[in-house]
């Protein structure tokens, strides 16, 4: 699998140049540009759908510089609330995000996607940490499920910087 370095957000509008303000919705796209993977960021006005050659899009808001950074849960504290989610059907979409999160901090390694026996989309993770691999079910949940679970996982794995 092959690492690429994203800048961050620009604040700036890829198609109009204009200011992105705090708190405001933006989409976001990776794009590949020849041998360049830039990072385009769009006003949700400019916004109509993905430039050509994206490999990957998301909707976010721009953070607000001047509020707290918030600080994540050890490493383990992680893992190990990602582990007890293991059993809890009504909490897969919980554990699909966390896993999202995980890998996106460098704490689990995506391997492969793949598909269970019902068809169902499968991420496999590889953890250095213990070693251990892991399928998650990808359960992409919907906008306002996604910001409870956003809220849980904050409380939960978070403190903000003192």
């Amino acid at each position: 699998m092959l690492d690429f370095e994203i800048q961050r957000c620009t604040r700036r509008c890829s198609l109009t140049d204009r200011e992105l303000k705090p708190g405001e919705t933006i989409y976001s796209a990776i794009v590949a540009r020849g041998a360049d993977v830039v990072r385009l960021d769009f006003s949700q006005d400019a916004w109509t759908d993905a430039p050509d050659g994206t490999i990957g899009w998301w909707r976010s808001q721009v953070p607000d510089v001047s509020g707290k950074k918030m600080h994540w849960a050890p490493n383990d504290v992680m893992l190990h609330y990602f582990e007890q989610l293991a059993g809890q059907d009504e909490k897969q979409d919980v554990r699909y995000v966390l896993a999202l999160l995980m890998v996106r901090r460098r704490i689990f390694r995506l391997e492969e996607n793949g598909k269970d026996e019902l068809g169902h989309d499968l991420l496999k993770l590889f953890c250095p940490r213990n070693e251990t691999q892991y399928e998650v079910t990808a359960s992409l949940p919907d906008e306002p499920r996604m910001l409870e679970i956003q809220t849980e996982l904050a409380k939960l794995l978070s403190a903000p910087a003192a």
